[in-house]
């Protein structure tokens, strides 16, 4: 619309009101002990709020809520139609504040105001009320069994579910694991991470506001020590589920088995290739390697950060894909012309550094960007970084095993469709990836081959909620999105009857 500027969003973030209290049993309430964090913008390095800083306490006290509350059945024995009616009546409220909901997403995460509004506002709300409208359509089943048996086998809440997301997708991530979650019947407490609290506090006041009974939604904003660790180890609690890094993912398998063995769910780290064949549309393909590698800075677990390319067109493509990079220049992120915002904060910008130093020691050619930026345009404070664009990479060089999480792409070159495949798999990983070529045989034998969660063909970034979302090996377990997420939050019971 005509009326989103620049202009426009720095006057509405200048009226913005920032949540800053954790949400508990309802309402809006402070650490027990008092503590806050900064909350800081990642573009402009300003504070926005001091929110609380949960500590162990105010988990055991949330985790006490949400039993209590799903004993009471408040929520967990509604008929499925007036849960659905209520998930519903929440996705229309955030639609109706989509604008102060992309808004908090920008200045908490760095994100263009472009995307927070038109991908991920609009993402959460097509998640929940997808999800939403599901609830009362799943049905039980009843076993073949001999005469004189009946076998139910029903499906049950788990109970109380921990939900921990990330910083770089905070809304859209928060949205895939509540919705399911919830409309399953559990009680959850969210923790977002420390940094990117906003969003999630927003969406827990629209969802008591639409209806959800006190106590059964509670988000806790604070750090992975103590509060994470302390509600990983709670024995009341059921099940867990987290979206972040393979080294806190393994942490969190190993609490389970310390305390409850509480059901966890793991979406991981990711070190996609996106595999390009010299019969492929080039100009289409290198556009979106473009988009695969620096969506996001980046900061996205199935960015495409191993570009495989057919060695005959190996330079060619590559310049194609450097002309692209052009056009992903740091900018304000409440500039609806920016493609490329802030990156998350100075550690990250030191790594991202960290790896492109260690590129070029063991043998990379960096053909484009490579520079953290600084003062951005002589305005902006944040933390931004270049697109960034290796050649020459083999596959056993550090940046080509390890996730950098930065618009950092590392390019390979393979010869024929078994070669890919190879390379492909020869990672820890198994998120997500893309193979580009205009013969389906080729095209399908490699889709079939890699080892990953989600490949796309002919497409990069592909899928929507109707299909699961997840990875293989230490990009984790479990899956996001679809009727298959449902599973991740049920118990499935068994009633034999003999008559």
């Amino acid at each position: 619309m005509s009326e989103y500027s620049l202009d426009y969003w720095q006057s509405q973030a200048s009226q913005i009101a920032i949540p800053a209290n954790a949400w508990i049993n309802g309402k809006p309430a402070a650490a027990i002990s008092g503590q806050t964090r900064p909350c800081l913008n990642p573009a402009t390095g300003e504070l926005l709020a001091n929110v609380a800083e949960c500590q162990p306490e105010d988990g055991d006290l949330a985790v006490k809520i949400a039993r209590d509350t799903f004993n009471s059945g408040v929520w967990a024995n509604m008929a499925p139609r007036a849960r659905k009616l209520i998930l519903v009546k929440w996705a229309e409220l955030i639609e109706q504040h989509a604008e102060e909901m992309a808004l908090l997403e920008t200045l908490d995460v760095g994100k263009p105001i472009s995307d927070t509004l038109n991908i991920d506002v609009p993402s959460a709300v097509n998640t929940i009320r997808w999800t939403a409208e599901a609830v009362d359509k799943i049905y039980g089943e009843i076993a073949p069994t001999e005469p004189g048996t009946l076998a139910l086998i029903q499906r049950l809440p788990l109970g109380v579910v921990l939900a921990i997301v990330p910083w770089n997708f905070p809304l859209s991530t928060t949205a895939w694991k509540l919705a399911p979650a919830l409309a399953a019947g559990n009680s959850v407490i969210l923790k977002p991470d420390p940094k990117t609290p906003l969003t999630a506090l927003k969406l827990a006041e629209l969802a008591t506001a639409a209806g959800l009974p006190d106590g059964v939604l509670n988000v806790l904003p604070g750090d992975g020590l103590p509060l994470g660790q302390h509600l990983s180890l709670h024995p009341d609690i059921d099940g867990q589920t987290f979206t972040g890094s393979t080294n806190v993912g393994k942490l969190l398998m190993q609490y389970s088995g310390q305390s409850n063995l509480k059901r966890t769910f793991l979406e991981l780290g990711g070190k996609s290739a996106n595999i390009v064949f010299a019969d492929a549309d080039l100009d289409k393909a290198a556009l979106w390697a473009a988009v695969a590698g620096f969506y996001n800075c980046g900061q996205t677990c199935t960015a495409g950060t191993r570009l495989l390319v057919q060695e005959s067109i190996y330079d060619e493509f590559l310049a194609k894909v450097a002309e692209h990079a052009r056009d992903w220049q740091p900018g304000n992120p409440l500039d609806p012309n920016t493609r490329l915002g802030a990156v998350i904060d100075q550690r990250q910008i030191d790594t991202i550094q960290k790896y492109i130093g260690i590129g070029q020691a063991e043998g990379a050619e960096l053909l484009f960007g490579g520079d953290a930026l600084t003062n951005l345009n002589g305005q902006l404070a944040g933390q931004f970084h270049q697109p960034t664009l290796f050649k020459g990479v083999d596959n056993a060089m550090t940046i080509a095993q390890e996730e950098i999480f930065g618009p950092v792409v590392s390019a390979i070159k393979f010869t024929d469709a078994d070669d890919a495949i190879r390379i492909a798999n020869d990672s820890r990983y198994g998120l997500a990836g893309g193979v580009w070529s205009r013969d389906i045989s080729t095209a399908l034998k490699v889709a079939n081959g890699v080892r990953t969660g989600t490949m796309g063909v002919n497409n990069y970034f592909g899928g929507d909620i109707t299909v699961p979302f997840g990875g293989f090996g230490e990009s984790g377990n479990g899956r996001d999105k679809s009727l298959h997420a449902l599973n991740d939050y049920s118990e499935l019971k068994t009633t034999w009857i003999e008559y």
